[in-house]
């Protein structure tokens, strides 16, 4: 008799992104997101920083959060969704938190985090069959 998690496992291989960049809380990333609108799909780019990660398997969810006209924007994504096309990392930031939820009292020069200069991931894009 086999096993649930074995069954379970192949049929998330089989729905799942691989070789995406090594995304960690405190990076600024910048996300492609494919929008359709009125019969015509457009990549819309999403730019923010990480301020959680959430890892479940094929249900791995990040938070980003970016301010637009003076007000936080929080977004979360699915990272194996269709709907994303592209992901890159932009920078990388030295944070001692595993949720960065703190930011969202903040604003101004207190939201800066401190850069960890480190060779970055390549650009990873969804190749659509």
């Amino acid at each position: 008799m086999t096993n649930f998690k074995d069954i379970i496992k192949k049929i998330e291989y089989k729905f799942s992104k691989h070789q995406l960049p090594d995304i960690k809380v405190g990076d600024l990333i910048r996300l492609g997101i494919s929008i359709q609108e009125s019969g015509k799909q457009r990549v819309q780019p999403f730019e923010g920083t990480v301020i959680a990660l959430h890892k479940a398997g094929l249900n791995t969810t990040i938070t980003v959060r970016k301010i637009l006209q003076g007000i936080g924007v929080e977004r979360v994504f699915p990272i194996h969704a269709s709907c994303l096309t592209s992901i890159q990392v932009l920078r990388r930031s030295q944070v001692s938190r595993a949720k960065l939820y703190y930011l969202r009292n903040r604003t101004g020069k207190a939201t800066r985090l401190k850069e960890k200069f480190e060779k970055l991931p390549p650009i990873w894009v969804n190749k659509l069959p």
